[in-house]
């Protein structure tokens, strides 16, 4: 179960502590160490009935407990003269711990890092020490046969040495500083939308512009035609209707020449006959 699911897993320890000194002191940390619910010991550190232990025929099991909090399984090899034995299941807590720290570093970690950091050979033994891992719910990750190596997804954070604060202070900064980078290259991406939103606004505005010009010279156009059709049918009416006119007078003129008397008819018709046609005329004349 990992330490989410039970609430503090060290509030049990730490109430023990709270009035342990020495040897009773010594005792409670060596418990808290194989407890395989807890992953951090800074609170540990912190208390000064802790720190006393430092110096003193219990300096042994402070040393220790730096190594659960800060060190890995190599660290504590180096310096096994100096430290007290593991039990079986402080080595394994101790193991499950150097995974998590390899995790932090790296997304990626060969089985041969693995394999060295945990002073193990059999591959076997690895994955099944990996799989622990993953259910206790301290790391993320899956297993690539494959490619012999560990992905991780996500690792918890271990507790940070004071020596160490200036490298977290770096990391820091330098997530910082791709922090910004992110918000300037996001930043040229906004300016570089909102010109092109106003370019295509623009385009759009000279295209719908165009359209309505194109409009207004085809309705234009169709004004003329239609008026040049009016002129052209008002002239042909108006010659038609002179025409007809002129018909219509010339028949009334002739009506009204039929209905004159003979004098006048004579008169009209010479003017209306060629001139060499008068002698048919006075010929015409003198029969009747």
């Amino acid at each position: 179960m990992s330490a989410e699911k039970s609430g503090n897993p060290m509030e049990p320890f730490l109430l023990l502590l709270k009035d342990a000194k020495g040897a009773g002191a010594a005792s409670v940390l060596t418990q808290a160490m194989a407890s395989p619910n807890v992953y951090v010991f800074g609170e540990f550190l912190d208390l000064p009935n802790v720190q006393e232990l430092s110096s003193g025929p219990h300096a042994s099991v402070y040393q220790l407990l730096q190594v659960f909090a800060y060190g890995t399984y190599k660290d504590y090899k180096a310096n096994q003269a100096q430290l007290p034995d593991l039990t079986q299941t402080q080595l394994t807590k101790l193991r499950h711990l150097t995974v998590v720290s390899l995790a932090t570093r790296s997304k990626c970690i060969p089985y041969s890092v693995l394999l060295e950091e945990l002073a193990m050979e059999n591959v076997r033994n690895l994955e099944d020490l990996i799989i622990e891992v993953i259910y206790a719910d301290i790391i993320h990750g899956k297993l690539d046969q494959k490619n012999q190596q560990l992905e991780i997804d996500y690792a918890i954070g271990r507790d940070i040495h004071e020596n160490a604060l200036s490298e977290v202070t770096v990391v820091l900064q330098q997530w910082c500083n791709g922090c910004e980078g992110v918000l300037k290259s996001i930043e040229e991406q906004i300016n570089r939308a909102n010109n092109c939103k106003v370019q295509q606004n623009q385009l759009k505005a000279a295209l719908e512009q165009e359209v309505n010009n194109i409009k207004k010279t085809i309705k234009t156009s169709q004004q003329q035609d239609i008026e040049e059709v009016m002129v052209t049918d008002s002239r042909s009416d108006m010659a038609m209707a002179e025409k007809a006119g002129k018909k219509s007078a010339k028949t009334k003129g002739d009506v009204i020449i039929l209905q004159a008397p003979r004098q006048q008819r004579r008169e009209a018709l010479e003017q209306m006959i060629n001139p060499h046609d008068m002698a048919w005329m006075a010929y015409s004349g003198d029969d009747e």
